[in-house]
């Protein structure tokens, strides 16, 4: 079975380093499996990118894009092409995409109109914002690919919805789990100290979403909420290199009590979520990272996809408010959340989706 994987983005580059590993085992015990990897380039800073497979032992890609810093149809379409000519030449039998970036869904597109099988890792999640790129992504690829691989209960019951459902002869919709759990599970004993001192006390945060970053009031809005947090907790707070351009743009800084460092690698980042008291994020894959380390979660968002954390109460929905950010983490800093439920599967989704992917047909 030769798997095609595409990958551009941080949060894949975690989840395709659990499957890939996962692949490796099956094929050493006589699967005839083999995986090559696509990388659109999509995320280029070393911080962001290269530094992810180095640390985690992904295979390196057999070839790089190269695509990035284009609009939303520039960057679809550049991937899209890239990724059609190499599978035309390779002729795969499956192509494996993973989340919610336009790699993904370049990746989906590419397939389908090409009729090899796409499987979609971390299919039928939903925030119902069309505004949001990501959303748009999801929803095409959920359509466009022939297997979706769901990581909670009611990331199903999403798909069943919009009439996505298993076929007469054909399987469509499996429960794996979530990759992500496993990747914790593998990793989290491995995590090691960033390269700047943090505080004894912090809150940890990131801030890159596009709808964050590049409406210049609302970057403000979310300077002044993390701001206001660090007069009462320090906040330690990774910086996207977008994010940080977009800043120097607008003539926003940070205060004292702020630690705006570089970018991070995903142990690093394990690392300081261990340490921290909270987290505030407009991240996807760090609202779930924060549940599996047992740390409540701020979303800096006006909604989330992952909406089994809100119902849990170890996830509030705060948007950009500077009085809203400040009430969920005073909330928070001053109730301990119930972490016994475990909506994510048993840390093995990645043996699940591989051995779907070597069964001979779907």
């Amino acid at each position: 079975m030769n798997i095609v994987t595409i990958v551009g983005a941080r949060p894949q580059f975690v989840k395709a380093a659990v499957v890939s590993r996962a692949m490796q085992r099956a094929a050493e015990n006589g699967v005839a499996v083999q995986e090559s990897i696509i990388h659109t380039g999509q995320h280029y800073d070393h911080g962001m990118s290269s530094i992810f497979f180095e640390e985690m032992d992904i295979p390196q890609p057999v070839c790089d894009l190269g695509v990035h810093g284009l609009s939303h149809g520039g960057m679809t379409g550049r991937m899209l092409e890239g990724i059609e000519n190499y599978l035309l030449d390779q002729r795969p039998d499956r192509v494996l995409v993973y989340g919610d970036t336009n790699s993904t869904l370049a990746g989906a597109l590419a397939a389908a109109k090409l009729g090899i099988p796409a499987a979609h890792v971390e299919a039928g999640l939903r925030s119902y914002n069309r505004s949001m790129p990501e959303e748009i992504n999801r929803v095409l690829t959920d359509h466009a690919s022939t297997i979706l691989f769901c990581p909670t209960a009611a990331a199903m019951d999403n798909l069943a919805a919009e009439g996505v459902a298993d076929e007469p002869g054909r399987r469509r919709v499996v429960y794996s789990g979530d990759v992500m759990y496993d990747a914790f599970l593998y990793y989290q004993a491995r995590n090691r100290p960033p390269g700047f001192p943090v505080p004894e006390e912090y809150a940890l945060a990131t801030v890159h979403r596009a709808e964050n970053t590049d409406d210049p009031g609302r970057l403000a809005e979310l300077v002044r909420s993390l701001n206001d947090v660090a007069g009462r907790l320090p906040v330690v707070l990774p910086l996207h290199p977008r994010t940080r351009a977009r800043m120097e743009q607008a003539g926003l800084a940070f205060s004292d009590d702020v630690l705006a460092a570089p970018s991070v690698g995903y142990l690093e980042m394990l690392h300081l979520l261990q340490g921290c008291r909270l987290v505030l994020t407009d991240s996807g894959g760090l609202q779930k990272e924060a549940f599996f380390q047992q740390r409540p979660c701020v979303t800096l968002r006006s909604e989330t996809e992952w909406t089994e954390l809100v119902d849990l109460g170890v996830n509030r929905i705060a948007g950009t408010r500077t009085a809203d950010v400040a009430a969920c983490v005073e909330h928070f800093l001053s109730h301990e959340p119930d972490w016994s439920a475990r909506p994510y599967g048993d840390g093995h989704a990645a043996e699940t989706i591989v051995e779907w992917l070597c069964m001979p047909a779907w």
